[in-house]
């Protein structure tokens, strides 16, 4: 008892800190042109913003873009049976530049600011492409991301996405706060939720599905938002870059992002040189 009275505390203290530091840094936020104030006041708004590469227009797209698809090429080369639950495969790109340094353009780390309230840490990048699954699991299971308060993943879709690929899928907060909250509070943080389970409690009427042909850009707050990749008859390529405040609430999950969780891709000089002639 005197354990749980404590932890409860130290919940407290810890939000009281995080407003307080919100309150602070307010007057620092960077100041947005409209275009970017507008995605900003819609995270703010919905958690969610959908618009294209060629919308945002940062200068390092198309040396982004190249890299992606010189590096496609090596991925998903084994045979992956239709009737078994075929895991993504996934590579972090964060130490090459053509992938970090879109990331880290100054007008999208201004954006991400304004939302977070805090100043940013960009965790990386990875490529991912996402194969045929028949049944849900892992993060084809509705979730919720657990690395801080606010949690930003902009999502690339590399190749056109509709309900046959698997789209991005997420549930409005509004239908997630309140009694919903708590009904899906013990099933979301144990195992994730599948679709039959979910329906039960929000109707699938209110889920959203984000299709759209490549190059489509997705920024979410995946703490927020309820969500999860559909399941697929056929493969998805994408691009996940992840930012949270700095330092995030538990650091510990962020490191994925840049250390040897997952392999990495060798971008061949010769071609990324013929995709840039």
């Amino acid at each position: 008892m005197l354990n749980q009275i404590k932890e409860k505390v130290a919940l407290v203290q810890d939000e009281l800190i995080y407003q307080a530091k919100l309150r602070q840094h307010h007057s620092h936020l960077p100041v947005l042109e409209k275009r970017d104030r507008i995605i900003a006041e819609s995270l703010q708004n919905n958690g969610i913003v959908i618009t294209t590469l060629e919308d945002l227009g940062l200068p390092s797209t198309s040396e982004m873009l190249n890299a992606a698809h010189s590096l496609l090429p090596q991925m998903g080369k084994h045979n992956y049976p239709v009737y078994a639950q075929n895991p993504p495969e996934i590579y972090t790109v964060t130490d090459l530049p053509q992938f970090y340094n879109w990331g880290k353009e100054q007008r999208l780390l201004n954006i991400l600011e304004n939302y977070i309230g805090l100043p940013v840490a960009y965790h990386g990048v990875q490529i991912r492409k996402d194969f045929i699954n028949k049944s849900q699991f892992s993060t084809m299971l509705w979730h919720r991301d657990s690395e801080d308060r606010r949690i930003v993943k902009i999502i690339i879709y590399l190749n056109d996405v509709e309900e046959k690929e698997g789209p991005f899928q997420y549930v409005p907060s509004s239908f997630t706060s309140g009694i919903n909250f708590y009904r899906l509070y013990y099933q979301l943080y144990e195992k994730g939720i599948d679709d039959e389970t979910l329906n039960k409690i929000v109707s699938k009427s209110a889920w959203k599905s984000c299709c759209g042909p490549a190059g489509t850009v997705i920024i979410a707050d995946t703490n927020r938002l309820l969500h999860h990749g559909t399941v697929r008859t056929s493969e998805r390529s994408t691009l996940f870059f992840a930012y949270t405040a700095n330092p995030p609430k538990r650091a510990e999950l962020c490191t994925q992002y840049w250390d040897n969780t997952f392999p990495r891709l060798e971008l061949s000089s010769q071609n990324f040189h013929l995709k840039n002639q």
